[in-house]
């Protein structure tokens, strides 16, 4: 596995991660625990070191889910969460109601909001903390960005923490270049996390090329677009009530016949490889200018084995240009 710094930080580690959205159940149809678990452990076994949680994912679910994955293996973790979405106070700025749809009714229908105030990331550290069996967090992210709370105050609390030793690196998600100038000015960032893959490119016009110039890790989630990308999911496919992907034009049956028709144009690379498609697509993602490392999700220890195995993956100059170019025709609607 190949391992990159995250920013200025000193810290290593994998450039596949752990996504553990998924693993929290909620948007996502339910999740099995114990699954869950054997995946975490057959990412760290495979060399899988970035762990990436937050307290939404499943209001709490996921970061137990880690810290039990995580016992007796902390030493072998890059662990990273998350701060900012909550259901504990009714500040800042209202973002949505949870509504659970799902058949088991995970999670009761709760307010959730953005707020970045120090006394509530102050409350958020430590119940990530309790829920995830640990006394530190290698890398503390703000989650969503909101505009009750100035940015300078938000960084001050996340200074006091990492001087405290309760956090080892800062890192945002979902900003926009002022903003992460802005949190820039009042500490040292060492990452960004946001959406990317190849179906989701718009930050290779911003974010991107912004954390290579200034040295920051860019971390990014849903590099397999849901599952969109992993060549596993047939035009047949249903999805159920509770699974953020119901009734999602993205998984129409007629998007996934174009998107298995482009996935087949991948096929010869990957044989070439001995590699399955959805490692193709990790690691032309990690190839991209200023992609540090990609956030993969995986509900079973295989899904996990196989994420870790692109991290190995080298694609050849050729290559990368063959990709492209079959992703500019199914962009373009075009016939390979």
């Amino acid at each position: 596995m190949q391992t990159r710094e995250l920013g200025k930080s000193g810290i290593k580690a994998s450039v596949v991660g752990f996504g553990a959205w998924a693993i929290g159940g909620w948007m996502w149809g339910g999740a099995d625990r114990m699954a869950a678990v054997r995946a975490i452990q057959a990412a760290i076994d495979h060399g899988t070191t970035l762990i990436d949680t937050a307290p939404i994912y499943g209001f709490g679910t996921s970061e137990e889910i880690v810290g039990e994955a995580i016992r007796g293996r902390r030493n072998r973790v890059i662990l990273a969460t998350k701060c900012g979405l909550v259901w504990h106070v009714t500040k800042g700025d209202h973002f949505f109601d949870s509504d659970d749809a799902s058949p088991t009714k995970i999670n009761p229908t709760r307010k959730v909001f953005r707020y970045l105030g120090p006394e509530s990331i102050r409350y958020e550290i430590e119940q990530s903390l309790r829920r995830l069996k640990t006394e530190y967090i290698d890398l503390y992210q703000t989650h969503w960005q909101e505009s009750a709370t100035p940015i300078p105050e938000t960084m001050e609390e996340l200074l006091a923490l990492k001087k405290e030793g309760k956090i080892r690196a800062i890192g945002v998600s979902n900003v926009t270049v002022a903003q992460l100038d802005t949190y820039r000015s009042a500490g040292p960032v060492d990452s960004d996390q946001e959406k990317y893959s190849m179906l989701d490119r718009g930050h290779e016009a911003d974010l991107l090329p912004y954390c290579a110039k200034h040295g920051l890790a860019f971390l990014a989630y849903s590099p397999l677009a849901q599952g969109l990308l992993t060549g596993k999911l047939g035009p047949d496919r249903v999805f159920r009530p509770g699974d953020q992907r119901h009734n999602n034009p993205r998984f129409s049956g007629e998007n996934l016949r174009r998107i298995t028709g482009f996935l087949k144009e991948l096929e010869p690379i990957a044989s070439d490889h001995g590699a399955t498609i959805s490692q193709i697509v990790l690691a032309w993602t990690l190839s991209q200018p200023g992609c540090s490392h990609v956030l993969a999700g995986a509900r079973t220890p295989e899904q996990a084995i196989e994420n870790a195995g692109a991290g190995e993956l080298v694609l050849a100059g050729d290559e990368l240009k063959a990709i492209s170019a079959a992703l500019g025709r199914y962009e373009s609607g075009a016939a390979a």
